[in-house]
């Protein structure tokens, strides 16, 4: 009797019509089950338990549900669940807290039939092809999505979502993002699964890829400390965390509490000071200008004032202005990015003025700007290289809003002062290094943070050249689209 060899990728291409022979009850509860170890582990690596290590597997689970355990006809499951539920663990929280309407608190939900009708036909695909680029090819195409997504004017989340995140408290490991951006590193945390995924499905057979990706992130971490530097701190910069609601019932104990704190901060030396995000509920270069000038005069400080209110004809204003100490207005700048699935509304923006004082070139951008990459690096480009934060969060995002800044701080390389009402206030240098934080989900915390700081150089290859990483990967989900298709119909063909 003789026996034929067979390659470990031919055994797993499977005739696209015919069923994996795993259709038992239990296949199909064990890949649910096995899906949705993913959300699990991406809760985990976040914050507040903070496992960072697990976003490097977080996937692998699903990936092996949807190409093993589940039957075919069964496996856009698990990246349904899989996907969806790790959209989840970042939105669902903070939608719900800020009492969005029903239909954008179901965007989790969009998001796992998104990731349905994306990979529905994957495994597929990678039937047809003998697992060969099981690696890259879902990588890519999420990617490309997610960057796609986060560009956008009006979408939501900006980069939240982004599994980048967990690594926030290691600067250590993040300096070549200042490079690649955020899309680079989630990039490479999405490689790192589907690397395991495919030695784990394809056994010697995608040993090779998985090595490559690790040799990938081992030159990213071991190249990260070289990037890491010092520069001497130039100027003392405060955040002013009221503790009080963003309410016109408090708006008169705010503005005490504004006028204490600063006066505490500039006794410590602090040159900047930044408020809240709309914590005043009048334009204070018509209303109170005498007194807040008088403030700025008294404390010899820069003031980063935000403010939002109604104006005639039904427009809103959601802006900041920056007063200097001889009482000038500097300028207004009217947030780039409103929360409108929220009610955040602002009929004010396209300016993006930099100032240029006494204490180095200054911007501002406002909370959900934080969220996007583009209104940091136009400030940057602009010459700013010390970006002031003023945000009103919820207590389900005071984990982990701030984090965000990690990343544009090290994109731009620029220091961040974030000023929040209630919440998550920090202020952070160029190389993403948290010097100072007050973080309270309960939302009752009145601190001020005082901290002395570099101005950033403002260059970076990411300031210089964008998201060149994300249109690579635009491109290259575009080719593995194509060839999925172009398989599929000599697929046929054969027939």
């Amino acid at each position: 009797m003789t026996t034929t060899a067979t390659r470990p990728d031919e055994a797993l291409a499977l005739d696209e019509d015919q069923e994996a022979p795993a259709t038992q009850p239990g296949h199909l509860l064990g890949g649910l089950a096995l899906g949705a170890v993913t959300p699990l582990l991406v809760l985990l690596a976040n914050p507040p338990v903070g496992w960072w290590p697990l976003i490097f597997v977080a996937f692998v689970p699903m990936v092996v549900a949807q190409h093993r355990t589940l039957p075919r006809r069964w496996s856009w499951l698990a990246p349904a669940i899989g996907v969806g539920g790790s959209y989840a663990v970042y939105f669902s929280p903070g939608l719900a807290d800020g009492e969005v309407a029903v239909v954008f608190q179901l965007f989790p939900v969009y998001v796992g039939l998104i990731a349905v009708l994306v990979s529905g036909r994957s495994r597929a695909f990678a039937e047809r092809t003998g697992y060969r680029w099981i690696a890259v090819s879902a990588p890519l195409g999420w990617i490309a999505i997610d960057f796609l997504r986060s560009t956008g004017d009006e979408t939501l989340g900006g980069t939240w979502g982004f599994h980048a995140y967990a690594l926030h408290d290691h600067p250590a490991l993040l300096q070549p993002v200042s490079v690649f951006g955020i899309v680079g590193l989630q990039l490479l945390i999405l490689l790192s699964s589907w690397a395991i995924a495919g030695w784990i499905l394809r056994g010697a057979a995608g040993r090779r890829a998985a090595g490559i990706v690790a040799a990938l992130v081992g030159v990213w971490f071991a190249a990260s400390p070289l990037m890491l530097s010092e520069a001497p701190p130039t100027v003392r910069v405060a955040a002013v965390q009221n503790g009080l609601p963003n309410d016109d019932e408090h708006a008169d104990q705010r503005l005490e509490r504004y006028d204490s704190q600063t006066r505490d901060a500039a006794a410590r030396g602090a040159r900047l000071v930044v408020w809240n995000e709309a914590g005043l509920t009048f334009d204070p270069q018509l209303d109170h200008t005498a007194r807040l000038q008088a403030l700025a005069r008294d404390t010899d400080a820069y003031l980063v004032l935000g403010y939002r209110i109604d104006e005639p004809g039904g427009l809103t204003r959601n802006a900041t202005t920056l007063l200097a100490p001889d009482g000038r207005f500097l300028g207004v700048y009217g947030k780039d990015h409103p929360g409108t699935f929220a009610g955040d509304l602002n009929d004010f923006q396209g300016d993006f003025p930099v100032y240029d004082t006494e204490l180095g070139s200054l911007a501002t951008i406002i909370c959900y700007d934080l969220d996007y990459t583009d209104t940091a690096r136009i400030m940057t480009r602009g010459g700013a290289r010390l970006i002031a934060t003023p945000s009103s969060d919820v207590p389900a995002i005071a984990a982990t809003h701030y984090t965000h800044l990690v990343f544009r701080a090290i994109e731009n390389r620029v220091s961040m002062v974030k000023a929040d009402s209630r919440f998550d206030s920090a202020i952070i240098d160029p190389w993403g290094r948290v010097v100072e934080k007050t973080v309270d989900p309960g939302g009752t915390t009145q601190e001020t943070l005082v901290a002395d700081i570099p101005l950033g150089s403002g260059s970076s290859p990411w300031v210089s050249y964008g998201d060149w990483i994300g249109w690579l990967t635009v491109i290259a989900a575009a080719g593995f689209a194509s060839t999925s298709a172009v398989t599929r119909v000599r697929g046929r063909a054969k027939e």
